[in-house]
């Protein structure tokens, strides 16, 4: 982890990818003071597919509208 003071940050901020690949993570100071981190970002990591979930859930043996009906007479 290097540190930067926020001078040297924006003097060095074209050249910011490169430091974050060589360092991978840099704070930034105010007088001696932490005020900010950067922090390469990382990749995302896939999303799972939902296929296998949705196979594993079983399937409703009346229809959600006769569900609904018979609660509905029920509350009346």
């Amino acid at each position: 982890m290097k540190q930067l003071s926020i001078r040297e940050a924006r003097q060095g901020l074209a050249h910011l990818d490169e430091l974050l690949a060589s360092e991978g993570e840099i704070v930034i100071t105010r007088r001696g003071r932490p005020i900010a981190r950067v922090c390469p970002v990382e990749p995302m990591r896939p999303l799972p597919s939902l296929k296998a979930f949705r196979a594993r859930q079983p399937l409703q043996s009346v229809p959600s509208e006769v569900l609904l009906q018979e609660e509905r007479e029920r509350d009346i």
